[in-house]
């Protein structure tokens, strides 16, 4: 079946209910920065918890974790594993922190451990990994689009980061927070619905989607082996540990949150939700990957020859759901992309107002001016952002440096505020040297991957699966910085 205009109908009364929803926010957002960056602290939990929730799910999420579990097996939910423990340090470590710095920026904490330079360094790198990022999620929004509906994809491009630009201009962080608690809701929905159906359209019942997958090895979490060189049990969730550490611990899009609602227990609350929600949500996108290769492995003709993993499931979402349920997935597949977008674009001008403008200028910023700073940042990073998204479809190589130009540089924050937390007493040349080191470390592993095996200097490349990245180079950077403190306070 493919689309119909009720389809059509259903996925544009979505989107344009969001965007009007998020508009209507603007009389609150315009009472101040703190109004705009923060909703002044007045955001319901769940909403927020929500928000949380749908701003770990990206476009990326919805389909490419579907599109790992139909070509590989459930080894990706393993990275799902490691996010109790991640919440739980947020919520006994992280939060009460940021709520006693009473800061809405994340990186303010670092300027009090070590002094500006750290505050700059961690606000910049969130920059530049904030355009990368959402210049990559239009693109990759885009393409199934283009797949399901036909549309140019610049024309998706620009039109998605307009409206999405549009209501998180005018309603500030209410509205990106509100939006994301019902984008979230109808993510679910129709990941849920998608699940349902793959599992009961079965040709001979749902026993023969869990006999197929069973005997092709579909559910397995992968070895449990110790190589480091494989994306391993163990290697995955390690991984995880460190990646989901790195978003509740120093991600303004997450840390931005915990200053939304009315007390530290409160936001307690919202992260705990938000986070451990994403854990059955993740399984159930692992799932429809599963399930679409039982689906089409019992009816192949009703599959495309040589259609790509990533492409499965946008073919089943526009030929084997019904009408209707085909546009309400598809909005939420739009709407895992919007609610990214529109969280990078609301905290990227928060930092720029706080760690720079508020910072460097000579005089205290009027209410006046820190609102022209949020506008006009938040318009000059949707619309650099539309212009990634643009140069992604031509120059992929260019933006794919980008990526891990900012991701090298961005390994490093983590080691820098774990340094800072743990170590009191650190030095701020210990801390300089610690992440020079860690970031030559993550150099390093990032790089190796580009060089050829034939090449004279692929004995210097990393031995180590690039999901380790991240975990070496924050030991790195935090052992450095412990043993040269704990060495100058020895007398010789």
């Amino acid at each position: 079946m493919d689309i119909t205009i009720l389809d059509y109908i259903v996925f544009f009364l979505f989107v344009g209910g969001v965007a009007l929803f998020g508009c209507s926010f603007y009389f609150r957002s315009r009472k101040g920065a703190a109004a705009f960056t923060a909703a002044e602290g007045s955001l319901p939990t769940w909403v927020v918890g929500m928000s949380i929730f749908a701003t770990f799910v990206s476009s990326i999420s919805f389909l490419g974790l579907p599109g790992d579990a139909y070509k590989g097996n459930w080894n990706p939910f393993v990275f799902s594993l490691s996010i109790p423990i991640a919440t739980w340090l947020a919520a006994k470590v992280f939060i009460p922190l940021y709520r006693n710095v009473n800061s809405v920026s994340a990186y303010h904490y670092l300027e009090l451990r070590f002094g500006y330079w750290a505050r700059c360094y961690a606000a910049i790198c969130y920059l530049l990994t904030q355009l990368a990022r959402v210049g990559s999620i239009l693109l990759l929004l885009a393409l199934p689009l283009h797949t399901m509906f036909g549309w140019d994809v610049a024309t998706i491009i620009v039109c998605t980061g307009i409206a999405t630009l549009v209501y998180t201009l005018l309603g500030g962080i209410a509205a990106v927070v509100w939006t994301d608690a019902i984008q979230g809701i109808i993510l679910i929905v129709g990941a849920v619905a998608c699940a349902l159906l793959l599992t009961f359209t079965m040709p001979e019942g749902p026993g023969q989607l869990f006999e197929i997958a069973s005997a092709h090895g579909k559910f397995s979490l992968g070895s449990f082996g110790a190589s480091l060189t494989e994306p391993t049990f163990w290697v995955v969730l390690i991984y995880g540990l460190f990646v989901n550490m790195q978003n509740y611990g120093i991600d303004q899009n997450y840390v931005q949150r915990y200053m939304t609602t009315k007390s530290t227990a409160e936001a307690v609350k919202s992260t705990l939700f938000g986070g451990l929600l994403y854990i059955p949500v993740s399984l159930v996108f692992v799932y429809i990957g599963t399930a679409l290769f039982s689906y089409y492995t019992a009816q192949p003709e009703l599959l495309p020859a040589g259609t790509p993993a990533d492409q499965v499931f946008p073919w089943f979402i526009v030929h084997g759901l019904p009408t209707g349920l085909t546009g309400l997935v598809i909005a939420s597949l739009f709407s895992a992309g919007m609610s990214t977008v529109a969280t990078s674009i609301n905290s990227s001008a928060t930092i720029v107002l706080t760690d720079f403008a508020r910072r460097l200028s000579k005089r205290e910023l009027s209410e006046k001016g820190s609102m022209r700073v949020l506008y006009v940042t938040s318009f000059v990073v949707g619309a650099l952002g539309i212009v990634m998204g643009l140069l992604m479809m031509s120059i992929d190589g260019v933006l794919d440096a980008w990526w891990k130009l900012a991701s090298i540089f961005s390994g490093g924050m983590l080691g820098l505020f774990l340094l800072g937390v743990v170590c009191r007493s650190v030095k701020r040349a210990h801390a300089v040297v610690s992440v020079i080191l860690g970031l030559l470390t993550i150099a390093w592993m990032s790089l190796s991957p580009l060089i050829n095996e034939g090449s004279p200097f692929y004995r210097f490349h990393s031995p180590l699966h690039t999901y380790l990245t991240i975990v070496l180079g924050t030991t790195v950077i935090f052992l450095v910085g412990f043993l040269l403190t704990s060495l100058s306070r020895k007398k010789f």
